[in-house]
Order: C-alpha cells, then sequence, then structure tokens
C-alpha cells in the first residue's frame, strides 16, 4: 500500500509514561529486566518510529494541565475537553507533513470524530467555502489507524500493573463506553492485544509494504 503520512496507533489502555525510542528498542531487543506491554500505544509508536525512521509524538504529552487533572481525579474527559487537543495534534501533524516529515502519533483516538479532526482539524466533518461559491477541501493528512484491540478483562489486567500514570485505571470503563472502532471507509487495521509485541510490528510493517 501507499505510505501514509501519519499511522496513528490507537486504542484504549489508559495513559501512561511512555518509553523513549531506545528504551523500548532495548526491552523489545530483551536488553531490558523490566518487559514492555504489547497493549500501550507508546511503546508499539515508539518502536514503529524507531524502525521506519519517522517521528514520534505520543498524544498524552499534548494534554493541558486542566484534561491532567480531571483524569488524575477520576473524572472522564469529554468532548469539550478533547476537540481543543485534537485540533493542536492536527496542526502539528500538518506542520510536519508539509516538511515531508512522517509522524507516527500514539492517540487514544476514541471516536471516528476525533480521527477525522487529526485528518482534517476542527473542521474535519465540513466543506469551506473559498469565497467562490465553490466547497474547498480542508488540509488533510494521509492516515493509516492500527486499532490495538482487545478486551477489558485482557487490557485492565494489564492497565493494573503499569506505572507513571496520571489517570487512574477506574477511567478505563469509560474509555470503553467511549470507543468507536474504525471501519469501513477510514483506512485502518486491527490487531490484537494478544499478539506479542514483535508480531504486532511485523504486522504492521508488513501492512506498509
Amino acid at each position: 500500500m501507499a505510505a501514509p503520512d501519519v499511522l496513528l496507533v490507537m486504542g484504549v489502555s489508559g495513559s501512561g509514561k511512555h518509553p523513549t525510542w531506545w528504551e523500548a528498542r532495548r526491552a523489545w531487543a530483551g536488553q531490558s529486566l523490566e518487559p514492555l506491554c504489547p497493549l500501550c500505544r507508546s511503546t508499539v509508536g515508539a518502536l514503529l518510529a524507531s524502525e521506519l525512521g519517522w517521528k514520534f509524538y505520543d498524544a498524552d504529552d499534548y494534554h493541558p494541565e486542566e484534561n491532567r487533572t480531571k483524569m488524575g481525579k477520576g473524572i472522564p474527559l469529554n468532548d469539550q475537553d478533547r476537540i481543543p487537543w485534537l485540533c493542536n495534534l492536527h496542526d502539528i501533524l500538518l506542520r510536519d507533513v508539509a516538511s515531508g516529515q512522517h509522524v507516527v502519533l500514539a492517540c487514544s483516538g476514541l471516536k471516528k470524530m476525533y480521527r477525522d479532526i487529526l485528518i482534517r482539524g476542527k473542521d474535519g466533518t465540513h466543506l469551506k467555502s473559498d469565497g467562490t461559491g465553490k466547497d474547498k477541501q480542508p488540509a488533510e493528512v494521509k492516515l493509516l489507524v492500527v486499532h490495538l484491540n482487545g478486551s477489558f478483562e485482557v487490557i485492565s489486567g494489564r492497565l493494573l500493573k503499569r506505572k507513571g500514570h496520571f489517570m487512574p485505571p477506574e477511567l478505563l470503563q469509560s474509555q470503553f463506553d467511549t470507543l468507536e472502532p474504525p471501519s469501513a471507509p477510514e483506512n485502518f487495521i486491527q490487531i490484537s492485544v494478544d499478539k506479542n509485541l514483535s508480531e504486532i510490528i511485523a504486522t504492521i510493517m508488513d501492512t506498509l509494504r
């Protein structure tokens, strides 16, 4: 398939401290005593970016302080909280893509509307007029969604073992309630978190070839 501008690694797994690319690489190579969780979006994203030579962003790093505070108190985020955050991420992606940079983004991307914002910005579901009476397409990024899919039981069990969170595991149910799994005509692949990390990375790399 043609290479996308951006790989979005999405799924419900909470928001934790993500590894640097070299921490992910060392753990994948068996050089770290602390294994990395294959359901962690940021782990998969950091490894993919390293393999591809692309830039890596963890969307959780761009949450404003008020969002972090809400999650830390166990209060689920709503659309009003998430949309400005997603718009900022779209602007970052658009800037990098315009400069010729490919990107891997680890982000929950729970709703189709959220993924549309990452592609087209705040007005992603609408067309803008260019002043001549004709509709003008908003600036877009070519996105391939990688959905890390798993059951509530599997993900909650693994989430309890992770450290460095500003979001408590109790919010996982709210993420499942919000989740709209990607479907046609979205450009996506779905991978089970029951696979090990090397299988997940290999599947994604094969898709890009």
